[in-house]
């Protein structure tokens, strides 16, 4: 069950990456053509959120692995290759500021005309599989923890933004074009200088992510330890197989796999998993979610059972 959950986790990331990219072209051919800064501005905005996606793919090499002790490994997630986000990001940051300039350009020059109507369509296309895109990654980010569903909701904010934006600049200034009316005609750039400046701003904040975030990753190792000797403390756990931290902002998610004795009931083993998970939350502030994966210990007996009596007979070995 669990890897059926990671896997479409991972489809639903790539999912949103090639849907970002594929609209990003889409809306930045058409935009040329058409003659719309809006809808330009819109398809830099997608593509600044698909390398924003793709950077949490790209990993280095490999897993720091701590020997705690025998059969007990920590793998901790890597961050993209800062230099290729900030190589990427600053052609984002570029084509933004060319396009708020030209834009101030073209409302102070008075050179204003309404885009063709084949913008219109491609903004509604784009739109539409934008949002079916989106409310298929929260339904997999929800299966995840409430907390990961907040977090990709409050990501979702500037890109709705970004869509009222360019549904504004398009359609208001085709109905100048059509009414003859002069002043609806600024619609279009000045949505594309506003789609701009939120580019800028996420360009930003993906430099800042990514040149903060490898040291913010160093001290996540060491967090990695601590929270599985916390976790090894829980009456039941028999060893933590796996254990993943997740940096996203200020905050971690914690995923970790442990094993227990195969003999316990599932209750008791759903019992265990909640009182790991609650212990990492209470001693760790700044762990906003946690997810306990629970495997039967490979039956390789005798080994001591947590729910029996220390006065059976049969030989054990310690935990």
């Amino acid at each position: 069950m669990t890897s059926k959950y990671d896997a479409h986790s991972e489809a639903a990331a790539w999912t949103g990456i090639i849907n970002n990219f594929t609209l990003a072209i889409f809306k930045g051919v058409v935009g040329l053509l058409c003659d719309s800064k809006a809808l330009i501005g819109d398809a830099l905005y997608s593509a600044s959120e698909a390398a924003e996606g793709l950077s949490g793919k790209i990993q280095l090499p490999g897993f720091k692995e701590h020997s705690l002790q025998r059969e007990r490994s920590v793998r901790s997630s890597k961050e993209g290759d800062p230099l290729l986000i900030i190589m990427f990001t600053v052609f984002l940051l570029m084509g933004a500021l060319q396009i708020a300039i030209s834009s101030i350009k073209q409302m102070s020059i008075g050179d204003v005309k309404a885009p063709a109507y084949m913008s219109g369509v491609t903004v509604v296309i784009a739109v539409a599989l934008k949002e079916a895109v989106f409310q298929y990654q929260f339904r997999q980010s929800k299966k995840h923890g409430e907390e990961l569903g907040r977090a990709f909701l409050e990501t979702r904010r500037f890109s709705l933004y970004s869509s009222i934006a360019v549904l504004i600049g398009v359609f208001g200034s085709m109905a100048g074009g059509a009414l003859g009316i002069e002043g609806l005609l600024y619609l279009d750039p000045a949505a594309g200088l506003l789609i701009a400046c939120f580019v800028l701003w996420r360009g930003y904040r993906m430099v800042v992510t990514s040149i903060y975030g490898t040291l913010a990753q160093e001290l996540q190792d060491e967090d990695a330890v601590s929270f599985v000797e916390t976790v090894q403390r829980v009456h039941g756990v028999i060893m933590v197989q796996d254990l993943r931290a997740h940096e996203q902002g200020h905050y971690v998610t914690v995923e970790a796999k442990i094993c227990v004795n195969p003999r316990i009931t599932v209750i008791e083993a759903k019992d265990i998993a909640n009182r790991a998970k609650a212990l990492l939350m209470h001693r760790f502030s700044h762990v906003s979610d946690v997810n306990i994966h629970v495997l039967p210990y490979d039956p390789v007996y005798p080994y001591k059972s947590n729910h029996e009596n220390s006065n059976t007979d049969m030989p054990t070995l310690l935990q």
